[in-house]
């Protein structure tokens, strides 16, 4: 099958961070009657970062008292600052809890939120925490932008955080968690979670131990609109780069020290018919994101990037508060490591009907129809936050069945899963303004099914591989496109 290439006619961008691209783009950054006008563009973004609110404990005294920077250690306006810095149009606070810790978030880090939008007002800020989960370990909750915001967080994090309370193991519990969700569910500003690095407490490929396939399947039922998804690629991705900026020949990427990422993906996310493809096989509107999971930056001794330095989540949205949240709980969202690209668009046309659907929508056909797919994609040309201009080496169409609840709701596996179509660079040429236009027909599907897209810089690997131990970060990059649905 031959790649059929066309030449844009975008706007011309000519680095990474500057979001210029073929959709109309404000660098105003204000919130008024405007921002409700614009169109809708790629918005890059990062859920899942931490201030000095993620505090330590002396437990010395009863109840514990908070350490601030005990954990993480950079104020928000400090993050929100380097956020900009790295091209990020959003950004979500995510503290970890501990006894009491709703009181440190409504008192100290609720505040200093406030101050932060108004210090940097080019990045939205929205509340939130890193839930330490009821039966589970970590997920992103992700409050919406409102007057009751604090008041929300106060709420959730009081009643459901499992380390809220001094012996944690009593709320330890799965129930819980849904519990929590149910409640959420009924809240006038609905919340968004998703499960943060759930493979990384994985023993072995498959073999789940804290965040299992059927856990996920609960949250996901409870609140379906609540519950959306899991990071695709978690951080702590420069694990392996020393404060130098020398390699680290122990270092592991995530922190995942029982069965490592994939191209610095979690297992349930890189693997071709494994958990992900499970649940969008399921007919699941389950997608992916990216973090820095930020504490610390690797310069000042630890294992992590800025936000926005090295993953990003993009967004395709308005730049206002609202159209970011439920774009991203729509799954309206691919991801990037490196800045490989900064913007996909990946569409099925259906030329009987004319029905169009893009990343997280979907289209309707019936055997016989002729669906043609079309992706497209900017490969700036420009270099990232390594000095280093990556280039899309290859990109690979995946498609799996659609064949609705499987009856094991532990299943980590979709068997129907495939490449129909890898595309080496040879296959295309990149227009001026950075993009390559991709087309194929779809002829082979006659079932429901769902198609996603996954690209990167690594030819010497068809799947991504296991991360050894010392691997660079920067020189095995990937992206990764949320599925468009089709339905027969």
């Amino acid at each position: 099958m031959t790649a059929l290439l066309t030449v844009s006619g975008c706007q011309s961008g000519s680095h990474p961070h500057s979001h210029s691209n073929s959709l109309t783009y404000s660098h105003t950054h204000t919130h008024n009657e405007a921002d409700t006008e614009q169109k809708p563009q790629w918005l890059a973004g990062d859920h899942h970062i931490h201030s000095h609110y993620s505090v330590g404990w002396d437990k010395s005294v009863n109840p514990p008292r908070p350490i601030l920077a005990g954990d993480a250690h950079y104020s928000t306006p400090k993050n929100a600052s380097m956020a900009a810095r790295h091209g990020l149009d959003w950004m979500v606070t995510t503290d970890h809890g501990g006894p009491n810790h709703s009181k440190v978030n409504l008192e100290m880090a609720y505040p200093e939120l406030k101050a932060s939008r108004q210090a940097v007002p080019q990045v939205l800020q929205f509340y939130g925490m890193e839930l330490d989960t009821p039966g589970a370990r970590h997920s992103s909750l992700i409050i919406p932008h409102s007057d009751e915001e604090a008041h929300q967080l106060f709420h959730i994090e009081k009643h459901y955080n499992r380390r809220e309370v001094l012996h944690e193991i009593t709320r330890d519990k799965e129930s819980l968690m849904l519990e929590a969700l149910a409640d959420m569910q009924t809240h006038t500003h609905k919340p968004v979670v998703l499960a943060n690095h759930p493979g990384r407490t994985a023993i072995d490929l498959g073999h789940y131990t804290k965040v299992t396939p059927r856990e996920l399947r609960d949250w996901h039922d409870t609140a379906p609109d609540i519950a959306i998804g899991m990071e695709g690629a978690p951080g702590h991705q420069a694990n392996a780069i020393n404060p130098d900026g020398s390699i680290d020949p122990t270092g592991i990427r995530g922190g995942y020290d029982n069965f490592p990422t994939m191209g610095g993906f979690d297992q349930m996310t890189a693997r071709l018919g494994g958990f992900w493809d499970s649940m969008l096989g399921e007919g699941r509107r389950w997608f992916i994101t990216a973090t820095s999971d930020s504490h610390v930056h690797y310069t000042d001794g630890r294992t992590d990037f800025w936000p926005g330095e090295y993953s990003k989540t993009y967004v395709y949205a308005k730049k206002t508060y609202e159209s970011v949240l439920e774009n991203l709980r729509n799954g309206r969202v691919f991801i990037t490591t490196g800045d490989l690209i900064d913007a996909l668009f990946v569409t099925v046309h259906n030329q009987r009907t004319g029905d169009s659907a893009d990343i997280a929508e979907k289209i309707t056909a019936t055997p016989g129809d002729e669906l043609l797919l079309t992706v497209r994609f900017r490969d700036p040309d420009g270099v990232n936050f390594n000095q280093e201009n990556p280039q899309v080496n290859r990109v690979d169409v995946i498609v799996g069945d659609i064949t609705g609840p499987l009856a094991d709701r532990t299943e980590d596996l979709n068997p129907t899963t495939r490449v129909l179509q890898r595309f080496y660079a040879s296959d295309w040429q990149r227009s001026d303004d950075g993009f390559v236009t991709l087309t194929m027909p779809l002829r082979q599907l006659s079932a429901s099914s769902y198609v996603r897209i996954r690209g990167t810089t690594n030819t010497n690997e068809l799947e991504p591989q296991i991360d050894p131990p010392g691997e660079n970060p920067w020189h095995d990059l990937w992206f990764y496109s949320n599925p468009v649905f089709i339905q027969f």
